[in-house]
């Protein structure tokens, strides 16, 4: 029997009628071909399976071979060994969960190192994927390829955005023997996951500064592993991060202010609970295309997104942001939004630096260098801070709005966190009296602390 690669996909030279093809895990008969199927990623299993069976197959699965480049010498923290050790122990599968500013990048390039593999680095947009590139040149003198950002060159270790990934698997998805999947959060239930079904690499590590959760875990957790390894922010804060304060700030809405919110907020409300009421355990996607079928649900929705808009950036929150950057002038700084409109708002008011994903790469870096020297003493963002992005050192973080909740809150969190003689670091959250922050407030921050320290404290 011969197993050879076919578009994202392994296609066996059986005959439908061949035995030894039943409980080959995810193989079914392609009746279009006349041939067995299976997912690319089921590759490793397959010969796990035939192996145990004694069912000998011919491997016309073309890759590349190792990378013939040299390595320089890594030093790693213990946790950073401790997560690398439990990953070979999971069989090479499984996803490693750390705090942002850690070096979840440099976990991954000792296991490059390591196994030898030919690897796929998968990120999720262009800035990451330089920054990567720049970072595996750093400890390999070898060829590192690119796909991506109008680049599609590729070698036996290559860096890939999402995007390219997704598009170029087909073709290259039995190139590589390692896939390393950053910010891994972001597969689970949705269309990337194909870029990861499409490859038939058997070792497969997938990094992020947040636990997998909610519907997509389970998917993602089939495609990469298990979470193997997890340390929060709290278990290296003052040790291998910078000890830090978290401060909320409460902000008063204006009379005019807190009339239109509670009008606003009180009829989304009215709706939103008599669709709950309706359909229990629906979703929020579920409560969108059900609102959007009536006119009483669509004022809802635009009620809603008034009340979110008033909450981003009301009077009390600039004052009190003009206060902070007044009190913290000597110091660097960041300064997060929920939207790119803020983030602008702040910098005309404010005269600070905005970066958001309208900068290009040429500039962003100028902005980086410069915050990085001291020439520029503050940036505001909405997004592009949040995920992967060597930030220099700052000390203070002003989280003026966000959407993405507790993920993005970890995220922000770690951009001041990166280690310093005597630093310890402040993180600002302005939260509105009386709103659907506070509650978000308390919850957000859970997942700075570690289960273990949680479970503690009741």
């Amino acid at each position: 029997m011969r197993i050879r690669f076919d578009r994202g996909t392994l296609l066996f030279d059986a005959p439908a009628s061949y035995p030894e093809m039943l409980g080959f895990p995810g193989v079914r008969w392609d009746a279009r071909v006349g041939a067995y199927r299976a997912p690319a990623c089921r590759y490793r299993e397959i010969f796990e399976v035939a192996r145990h069976r004694g069912v000998r197959i011919s491997d016309a699965v073309s890759g590349f071979r190792s990378p013939t480049g040299r390595f320089s010498a890594l030093s790693l923290r213990p946790y950073q060994r401790s997560a690398i050790d439990a990953w070979h122990h999971a069989g090479r599968r499984g996803v490693v969960v750390l705090p942002t500013g850690s070096g979840k990048t440099r976990v991954a390039l000792a296991v490059v190192r390591q196994t030898r593999l030919p690897a796929l680095c998968l990120v999720p947009t262009r800035v990451l994927l330089d920054q990567w590139h720049r970072a595996i040149r750093q400890v390999y003198d070898g060829p590192v390829g690119r796909l991506g950002d109008g680049e599609r060159d590729l070698r036996p270790i290559t860096v890939s955005t999402f995007e390219s990934a997704y598009r170029r698997m087909p073709e290259v998805g039995d190139r590589f023997g390692l896939l390393v999947v950053d910010e891994a959060h972001h597969f689970g239930g949705t269309t990337r996951d194909d870029a990861l079904a499409m490859c038939v690499a058997g070792a497969r590590l997938g990094l992020t500064a947040t636990p997998l959760r909610g519907e997509g875990a389970r998917d993602a957790m089939g495609l990469i592993g298990p979470v193997v390894y997890e340390q929060a922010v709290s278990d290296l804060a003052g040790t291998y991060l910078a000890d830090f304060e978290r401060i909320v700030v409460p902000v008063e809405l204006t009379a005019e202010e807190r009339a239109r919110y509670d009008a606003d907020w009180g009829r989304f409300r009215a709706v939103y609970r008599a669709f709950s009421w309706a359909h229990p355990g629906a979703r929020w996607a579920d409560f969108h295309r059900h609102a959007m079928r009536t006119d009483e649900g669509r004022r809802g929705l635009e009620c809603w997104r008034r009340a979110r808009r008033l909450l981003s950036y009301p009077t009390g929150k600039d004052l009190t942001l003009r206060r902070l950057l007044q009190q913290h002038q000597h110091r660097r700084l960041l300064v997060f939004t929920a939207d790119n409109e803020t983030a602008y708002t702040i910098a005309r008011r404010h005269l600070i630096m905005p970066l958001t994903c309208d900068i290009g790469r040429a500039e962003r870096d100028e902005v980086l260098e410069r915050f990085r020297l001291g020439a520029l003493r503050a940036l505001v963002s909405s997004r592009v801070l949040n995920e992967g992005l060597d930030v220099p050192d700052a000390e203070v973080a002003i989280v003026v709005g966000g959407t993405q909740g507790r993920r993005e809150h970890v995220q922000r969190v770690g951009r001041v966190l990166r280690p310093a003689p005597g630093k310890r670091a402040r993180v600002f959250e302005l939260v509105v009296c009386e709103s659907r922050e506070v509650q978000l407030a308390l919850t957000r921050s859970e997942d700075l602390v570690s289960e273990n320290a949680a479970e503690a404290r009741r």
